[in-house]
């Protein structure tokens, strides 16, 4: 599974791609499969994400997982107030 995140040019929170739109939350995010890079020079040259590259994911009952840490850490949220997070429910442990 292949998904999309950036950051929002006005936030600057960190977005993932829905098929239509971003979304903070990574539960949101789909596959968007082979057409990826095309997706996020579109995307990137309307100015609506910054910084957005392809992730690789698995399916979890709670939608996608990034499979590598740092991508969980972003989609997460800050790791020092977990009270800040935007999504909870991603696990912060390498695996």
């Amino acid at each position: 599974m292949k998904i999309l995140t950036g950051n929002d040019l006005k936030t600057g929170d960190v977005i993932w791609w829905t098929g239509k739109s971003w979304s903070r939350h990574i539960g949101e995010a789909v596959d968007a499969g082979d057409n990826g890079e095309a997706v996020l020079a579109e995307e990137s040259a309307a100015q609506r994400v910054n910084a957005a590259y392809i992730v690789d994911a698995a399916a979890s009952p709670n939608g996608p997982l990034p499979l590598h840490i740092k991508d969980r850490v972003r989609a997460a949220g800050p790791t020092v107030r977990a009270d800040l997070g935007i999504n909870p429910d991603v696990p912060i442990v390498k695996g």
